[in-house]
């Protein structure tokens, strides 16, 4: 899926995510965030996560994201919260932005890890940002289960269970301390409500060049939700810590 496609279909979503606002804040909550904190978020999209913990708790931070769709919103939403004069939104290659060595309290990718090209190589983009006893936050799709057969946007061995997860996070020296996993209701609101924002604007924009794209799109995104994702396929962020 192309960043348009991404763009066009969460148009209506504040969460770029399968997490509702009660999970977001949830994630904020065991994180255990106080006002003295520095938080750097990659591919932050929206800057939901970086606002609404700003204007709860008072951290300060940066988020990086490539669109000029997404990039504005946050700016907005940070307004919006009243919270802008703490939070920096950069429009930028997230994977490329040149972070303050052990600047941040909590640095994250949640929900973006093709930027360090997998969850190994986000932690490694992220990990010299962090300050020591800080925490990191990983978004990451898993398998609950074996699917019937892989669907065409998660080939046979994308994607790890759990414990597989666990081994990965480990291997890099990292400690897994807290989790806050999707359900199906969560999955839904994130992927339903797309749908009818797709139909929306393929019946508003009937000669649009990505047209066919998009209705593709929207097709395969209904047949795999309801036929494998919504049962063999979790989403969480992951909180973890460098290992003692």
């Amino acid at each position: 899926m192309t960043l348009r496609f991404h763009e066009i279909s969460e148009s209506h979503h504040r969460i770029l995510n399968p997490f509702t606002e009660d999970k977001l804040m949830l994630l904020g909550s065991v994180c255990r965030l106080r006002r003295d904190q520095r938080m750097l978020d990659l591919a932050c999209g929206k800057g939901e996560a970086l606002a609404r913990w700003s204007a709860e708790w008072g951290i300060s931070g940066v988020g990086v994201d490539i669109s000029d769709v997404f990039v504005p919103a946050a700016k907005a939403r940070a307004a919006e919260l009243g919270v802008a004069d703490r939070i920096e939104i950069v429009q930028g290659d997230a994977s490329a932005y040149a972070a303050e060595a052990s600047g941040f309290d909590i640095v994250s990718c949640i929900g973006a890890t093709w930027i360090g090209k997998g969850v190994a190589g986000t932690i490694k983009l992220l990990r010299p940002a962090l300050r020591d006893g800080g925490l990191m936050l990983i978004g990451e799709p898993y398998w609950i289960d074996t699917p019937p057969r892989y669907p065409s946007w998660a080939p046979e061995g994308e994607f790890a269970t759990l414990g597989g997860l666990n081994e990965t996070f480990e291997a890099a020296g990292m400690e897994l301390v807290e989790m806050v996993l999707a359900d199906g209701d969560s999955w839904d609101r994130y992927v339903a409500s797309q749908w009818m924002t797709l139909s929306d604007f393929l019946r508003e924009h009937p000669d649009d060049p990505d047209a066919e794209g998009l209705r593709a799109f929207l097709d395969d995104s209904r047949r795999s939700h309801l036929e494998v994702g919504r049962r063999h396929f979790g989403w969480g962020v992951f909180v973890l810590r460098a290992a003692a």
